[in-house]
């Protein structure tokens, strides 16, 4: 069954999440999503994939994981995601724990929607190097897997190395939280395969997400992993009922409509024809 969802940068200027997240679950959505940037130099060198002038909402977010908190303690039923979480510049081991802790205050609604990112000088502010990204987002992810499943975790890689350490809480959901990639990258359905859950990309033309299914089931094939068994959830989802159910016809099972990161009057709105939409798009 198909599920639906909002996503929105949690600026310091724009509705806050708190009321935000009440009003998502009022209005029948299944789940919340925040992006993340913990700032954005200002050198500019790295180009924004939008094109264009980087909007002024990347260097204005709250912190992912206190606003994600802020959500889970104001409602009960919607799923809390990281739209996405730039695991690359998070040390992998808090990162287990804020994760898990987060899926326990919200009693296993978490989603952790992850990254390479594309600000090379962000990244190479907090010492990740933007040719190596991808290995070092692979290993955070397998070392987490293991913090959150197992008693004594270690891990030993090439960017990652920790001896067994003991860290609690576990997350609520056996396994912990589901790992879905957020990536346009060519090779970001392999990527998927390989260590994550599923896979989330932002909406682009019809051709481009069809071959983006396309090499992830190939991709799945490979590596002999039934490609039924992977999550695909769409960011930026069309808001129009043809369009989304055409994405939903392609397989994607998890619509996440974005909302501008503005105030109450016009955010508001939105939600309330992405609500109807939903309901349209589940019968």
């Amino acid at each position: 069954m198909a599920t639906f969802g909002a996503m929105m940068f949690p600026t310091d200027y724009a509705i806050q999440p708190v009321e935000l997240a009440q009003a998502v679950e009022a209005r029948g959505l299944d789940s919340l999503f925040f992006p993340e940037h913990t700032h954005i130099p200002t050198s500019r060198k790295s180009p924004w994939p939008g094109g264009g002038d980087l909007p002024t909402e990347y260097w204005h977010t709250h912190d992912q994981f206190v606003a994600l908190t802020a959500a889970a303690v104001a409602t009960k039923r919607i799923k809390l995601g990281t739209g996405i979480c730039l695991v690359i510049e998070r040390d992998p081991i808090v990162l287990a724990k804020e994760v898990a802790s987060l899926d326990v205050i919200s009693n296993g609604r978490v989603i952790l929607g992850i990254g390479g990112g594309w600000n090379a000088e962000e990244m190479e502010n907090h010492g990740t190097d933007f040719k190596r990204r991808w290995k070092v987002l692979r290993e955070r992810v397998q070392a987490m897997r293991e913090i959150w499943t197992k008693e004594v975790a270690e891990y030993h890689g090439e960017f990652v190395n920790f001896g067994p350490l003991w860290s609690y809480p576990k997350p609520v959901q056996k396994g912990g939280p589901p790992v879905l990639l957020g990536s346009e990258a060519k090779k970001g359905p392999e990527r998927a395969v390989a260590y994550c859950d599923g896979w989330m990309p932002i909406n682009r033309k019809p051709e481009q997400l069809a071959e983006g299914l396309k090499s992830l089931r190939e991709a799945a094939d490979r590596a002999g992993r039934k490609f039924e068994s992977l999550t695909l959830g769409l960011f930026a989802a069309p808001g129009k009922e043809d369009a989304a159910r055409r994405v939903m016809d392609m397989g994607f099972t998890h619509l996440i409509f974005p909302l501008p990161p503005a105030k109450a009057d016009a955010v508001l709105p939105l939600l309330d024809h992405y609500g109807t939409l939903a309901e349209k798009l589940r019968h």
